[in-house]
This record gives C-alpha cells, structure tokens and sequence, in this order.
C-alpha cells in the first residue's frame, strides 16, 4: 500500500490483541506513509459505522477467538417532494435533508429527513465469515444478504469427523448456511490444500444451495441496488 502511495490512514478491525500482532510484523516494515488506526473487538457481536458503511461483527466458533462480518450499505428511502412542498420546507434545505441531515433554520424551525423521505430501500449486504464450525450467528448475521463469502475447508463428506475436529466447514454445511439464511449467492473459500479437484463436488453442493460458486484468486462482482 505504501508503494502504491497511500497516505490516508488505514482502520484495521479484528479481534483483541490485533494491534500487538500487526506491531509484530511491522518489524520488517517499520516505515509506512499513512498511520494505522485500530479497533479491537471485544464483545461476541459489535457494529461500527465506518465512512458511509455499516459493518456487523459477530464471534463464530473456531480453535482461537474469530470474527465474520456483514458488511452492509443503507439506503434511504426516495425523496417526497409532494411532502416538502406540503410542509413549506425551504428547497435550499431539500438535498440536504435527502442526504440524512437534520438543519434547524435561522427562524428557529427544525427540519428532519423524516419529514420528506419514504420508508428506507433494500441496501447492499455483504456476509464473510471462515475458520469456524457452523453457527447461529452466521445465519442471523447473513440473512438476506447479497453476497455471503464462507469457508469451505472440506468437499469430501467422509471428512466431515475432521472438520469437526479442526472447527472447519465443509461444502455441504456452508451450503445449508446459505440456504438458511436465504442469501442471493454464495462463494466457497478457504478450501485445503487436499482438496485438487473442487469443482467436482459441486453438483452436490447445488442440490442443496443452487447459487453457489467456487472461490478463486481475483474473483469479483459488481453489486447494484435494486431499481425501484
């Protein structure tokens, strides 16, 4: 990053301790352009707004302490000028209120953005979680959302004793995760390095959650709010 020329700080988020661990791999990069700012999860669940985004935190069940999180950007709902208009709100005052911002005026008259926008709008969501066993918290956090990122460790089902032991997933409960939740799609991650021929097992795994697709380095999509 500081190659590429950023100067502006970066947030890292992560469990206690992870300040000391990124200080102790700083010792080969003790020089960086821009300042590292840390929050330390503390807590089973945890919400931060962070810079136009909303990020959920919640404690899955693996050998050491780890965190999945949802990721989710809000959308408000359509600006009403009917009801603006109704209300003899100023227009200088309109984009303002649009974008979330209460304003008390010169006269002493407080405008809300509940005064002119509807009912909030399906925003984007993100779930990822890895290194856990399948949990509660993983459905709850997931529900619904656009995208759900899950660790895969195992596709072969006579490794399911294993992945118990290790506190890993195989395909077949990431899948069932997804179907639960009712997310719009899935991708398998954090695969062993046993597993050669992933791609075989996933007309299983499509018998159980039919929007599932393999990870792979570089992997991206592009999400888009719903028209309304």
């Amino acid at each position: 990053m500081g190659n590429a020329e950023r100067t502006e700080p970066l947030v890292l988020i992560g469990p206690k301790g992870l300040e000391r661990v990124v200080n102790a791999l700083r010792i080969i990069a003790p020089e960086l352009p821009f300042t590292i700012q840390y929050i330390e999860i503390t807590e089973p669940e945890t919400d931060i707004e962070l810079k136009g985004y909303h990020i959920h935190a919640f404690r899955v069940n693996h050998n050491v302490i780890c965190y999945g999180y949802t990721v989710e950007i809000h959308r408000a709902g359509r600006f009403q000028v009917e009801r603006a208009i109704e209300q003899q709100i100023p227009k200088q005052f309109w984009n303002r209120l649009q974008k979330g911002e209460t304003i008390t005026a010169e006269d002493g008259v407080t405008y809300t953005p509940q005064m002119v926008l509807g009912a909030p709008r399906k925003g984007l969501k993100v779930t990822y979680c890895t290194d856990t066993r399948p949990t509660e918290s993983i459905v709850a956090s997931a529900k619904g959302a656009d995208l759900f990122i899950c660790e895969g460790m195992y596709a072969e089902k006579e490794k399911l004793a294993k992945a118990k032991q290790y506190k890993h997933m195989t395909f077949y409960e990431a899948a069932e995760l997804a179907k639960r939740a009712e997310v719009a799609e899935m991708w398998l991650t954090h695969f062993s390095p046993s597993l050669v021929h992933a791609e075989e097992y996933m007309p299983q795994v499509h018998g159980i959650f039919e929007h599932a697709a393999l990870g792979k380095d570089g992997k991206s999509v592009e999400l888009q709010f719903e028209e309304e």
